[in-house]
């Protein structure tokens, strides 16, 4: 997770800044304001260092829409074709450090077909929230925005604090990173608390994030996050099973076992529903189908996982006649 003093630079090679309205990324046409930034702790091959524009959607039945997903690719569009060559000041010249940035939308209903289109055409990653597996998850959030809203309503209109103040605040006991200028009243101060030790404290409440190999992000929720990584560590090569659940969510989700002792963890994601559509549509029976998204979408995927400063890496492999997790 990065803020404005990340970026060691002066301008004009600057390209992280803080304002009023939170950590600012500049692009070729302005500067663009975003939820989180995050950096992938190690370069892969042939790539530019990869850093993610995180935003978050926080509604209980409107889905995300078109304008949201448009506003996102042009924001990466901009950022990414900002100036990337030798920049010249007052007679120097020196090389400037260069970026690969992606976008991700998390949202807690879910998001129109038109989005999802759009998303699909332009790689902007949709995590979709809103099945069951995550309602600990939003129920969570929930409960803090809850009393922080009522806060805020209660307090004097110069002692209520930014958005991304709070934000500043809960990346402490969240993510040790603590900043300077994040004090906050006991009244805002408590609930964040709360919800940084639920988040940390809850061995059922996990979010894996897995990068298939397809134009989007799979977000895995755990019913045992650290029964899913011990076992894993332990058994660094297993044997899966991808089925897709016979139930009636607001769509279908799929679960991820290991193949010997299913019992030991269980992942669950949901595909975009349109590639839900597409797989439905062809002309092969369920099974048939189950076996296409194995061998193509889910046949070299990476699973991250974050343990403390260290990223834990899996890749699901698609081998002669089963898929093998590989840690």
């Amino acid at each position: 997770m990065l803020t404005a003093n990340d970026d060691k630079d002066k301008e004009p090679w600057k390209v992280l800044k803080e304002d009023k309205n939170g950590l600012l990324v500049r692009g070729r046409g302005a500067w663009h304001q975003v939820d989180a930034l995050g950096q992938f702790r190690y370069v892969p091959p042939f790539s530019l260092p990869v850093r993610l524009f995180v935003e978050a959607k926080y509604l209980t039945s409107t889905r995300v829409g078109l304008p949201t997903v448009r506003n996102g690719h042009g924001v990466i569009h901009d950022v990414n074709e900002g100036e990337t060559t030798t920049l010249t000041a007052a007679g120097t010249g020196r090389p400037r450090t260069r970026y690969r940035y992606n976008y991700a939308i998390f949202a807690t209903s879910g998001f129109t077909k038109e989005a999802q289109d759009y998303a699909l055409a332009h790689q902007i990653s949709l995590i979709d929230l809103s099945a069951p597996d995550f309602a600990v998850l939003r129920n969570l959030v929930r409960s803090a925005a809850d009393t922080i809203h009522a806060a805020l309503e209660a307090a004097p209109a110069g002692e209520q604090p930014k958005v991304h103040q709070l934000r500043a605040y809960l990346r402490g006991p969240l993510l040790d990173m603590y900043a300077e200028d994040a004090y906050l009243p006991d009244q805002f101060r408590e609930p964040l608390d709360e919800l940084a030790q639920a988040l940390h404290s809850r061995s059922t409440l996990g979010l894996v994030l897995a990068f298939p190999a397809a134009p989007f992000v799979l977000g895995l929720a755990s019913n045992d996050l650290y029964g899913f990584v011990n076992y894993a560590r332990e058994h660094p090569t297993h044997a899966v099973r991808v089925r897709r659940l016979p139930q009636s969510a607001s769509h279908p989700v799929w679960e991820l076992r290991s193949a010997e002792h299913p019992d030991v963890y269980a992942l669950r994601f949901s595909l975009p529903e349109r590639v839900e559509s597409w797989i439905v549509e062809q002309d092969e029976g369920m099974p048939s189908r189950t076996r296409y998204v194995k061998r193509s979408m889910l046949s070299t995927m990476t699973l991250y996982w974050m343990d403390g400063e260290h990223a834990q890496t899996f890749q699901l492999r698609y081998e002669p006649g089963e898929l093998r997790l590989t840690g």
